[in-house]
Formats: C-alpha cells, structure tokens, sequence
C-alpha cells in the first residue's frame, strides 16, 4: 500500500529517509528551509512546497526531521506551519526534541482530530542510507500500527514505548549514553596519544573488551586521522544533552556523568567545533585542533 507523505526537513538524515520512502513507491511532497536540498528528491518523483503548510495538505502522513525544539514549534505550530492544513493519519515526528515539546504538539494535533507520533531514531547516516534505523515511538498506539509501513521503508525496528512524550524521552537517554562515551572515547585516546601508543592498536583492543562498542570501532579512527567530518554533529549531542539535563531536573534524579560530558560538548561547540563530528571533542581533551581539510 502507498501513501501520500508530507516531509519536513532534508537535512542530512532527513534526506535519506525521504529518498527511502520514495523508493518504497510512497508519494512525497517535501519542503525545506533551503528550498535546493529539495532538488535530487524532486528529480526522483517527488513534489516540493514553499511551507510545510503547503506540504502537509492532502497527505495521509506527514514526517518530519528537523534540528530542535524551536524548528518544531516553527514548522508544527507556527504560520505556515503543518498544523494549518494537515487533516491524515498521523505526523510522525522523527526529530529529537524534548518530551514537553512533544506533548505540547501531540495536544495540538488533536485539536486538530490528528495524531502526533514522536518518533526519534537510533542510528546515523549509514543506519539512514541502509534502511537500518530503530524507531522509539511515543503516542496512540492505532496510529503507530497504521504508520507501521512507513517505518519498515526507512528501519529495522520499530518500538511503541507509550504515551505521548515517551519516545522522545528514551531518545534523550540514548543519546547521553552516547555523548558520555563519546566524550570518554576522546579522553582515553587523549592519554593513549600522550603515552606514545598506537591509537589504532589501543582502539582495536579496547573494541574486544567488556567496554567494546560500535563508537569505539566507528570513532577512535576519526580521532586517529583528525577526520572531524561529521555522522552526528557535535552541536546537536550538546542541544540532546542539555535537554537531557533539563529533563533530569524535572525528574528529580542526579546525573553527574551527564553533566561532565555536556561541560565537554558544551566547550567544544563554544571553541567552534558544533559543526564538526561529535568526536571532535577530542580537541577539548587533548588541546589540538581538526586538521586542516585538504
């Protein structure tokens, strides 16, 4: 079964999960806020719009990828916004954003007679590119089975965790996981670096030990080569964290590792570096710069 689907936000990610759903023979109308990242899509069937607003009209699904809180209020809420004409299924909203901001839409959309789906994911642009993406879905669990097609053409996995809000909390969560390694990563290839050791042969056998994971297999490598071009840009981790950190005050729950590794993203982005790979925050550990590109 194909629908019609209104896609919000062609960012990196954003972009690949499109291209998946039309390659899956669903029909996209799309919009961006740099209206030329529209383009390939556009050379492979889809429509573009000049607003969300114009997008969403007369689809069956609305998704959308955008950067934060605020980019979510502006292209769900504000004029113009999908919200105004969007009358379908379900808006799936696969951005990171904070669970208050996914209730404040979820309650929006049902003025509306609409469901709202917060449905951020698990992986980076190769999990993207592969179709390999894990979904954690907050919201009505009728609209999480009739988006289920949907989420097969751009995922792995899809898991409903509960009411409105809950996806985008247990996203939060991954993601401080995955800043916190990150930054110990940078910290431990720091001191390897100092002590006069191969960083690929410490990366290679501390990826076998208890500690072993993907990052490690996936980052110590761009530490090694100063290669900071970015799978996940340092200053959206920063943004996951601090709202993290925002949702951990509300819950009345100490988070010190947390804390210590926004401190370290927080620096890095601050010294320039929130474009750049999130290992980047290497530099704020062992003091040296990105290479320059050649």
């Amino acid at each position: 079964m194909s629908f019609t689907i209104g896609f919000i936000g062609l960012g990196a990610m954003g972009s690949l999960m499109a291209d998946n759903l039309l390659q899956a023979g669903h029909t996209l109308r799309v919009w961006n806020r740099t209206p030329a990242r529209c383009n390939p899509l556009v050379a492979g069937g889809a429509q573009a719009f000049a607003s969300p607003a114009q997008a969403a009209q007369g689809a069956d699904f609305v998704v959308s990828m955008v950067a934060d809180d605020a980019a979510t209020a502006e292209v769900m809420l504000g004029a113009g916004g999908v919200l105004e004409t969007f009358r379908g299924q379900a808006i799936i909203d696969c951005s990171t954003n904070s669970p208050a901001m996914a209730r404040r839409v979820a309650q929006a959309a049902s003025a509306h007679h609409t469901a709202y789906l917060d449905a951020p994911v698990s992986g980076s642009l190769a999990q993207a590119r592969g179709r390999e993406l894990v979904f954690m879905v907050g919201g009505d669990a009728q609209a999480v089975a009739a988006a289920t097609p949907l989420f097969e053409a751009m995922g792995r996995m899809v898991r409903h965790m509960g009411e409105s809000g809950s996806g985008a909390t247990v996203k939060l969560i991954n993601n401080m996981m995955s800043g916190t390694v990150n930054a110990a990563i940078a910290e431990a290839v720091s001191v390897a670096e100092a002590a006069g050791l191969d960083v690929m042969k410490v990366g290679e056998l501390l990826a076998e030990g208890a500690a072993g994971c993907r990052l490690m297999k996936t980052k110590i490598p761009k530490i090694a080569a100063r290669d900071f071009s970015p799978q996940f840009q340092l200053g959206l981790m920063d943004k996951d964290l601090r709202y993290f950190l925002d949702m951990a005050r509300e819950l009345d729950r100490p988070v010190p590792m947390a804390s210590a590794a926004r401190h370290q993203m927080q620096s890095a982005r601050l010294a320039g570096l929130g474009t750049q790979d999130v290992s980047a925050v290497f530099a704020a550990f062992g003091g040296q710069a990105p290479a320059p590109k050649k």
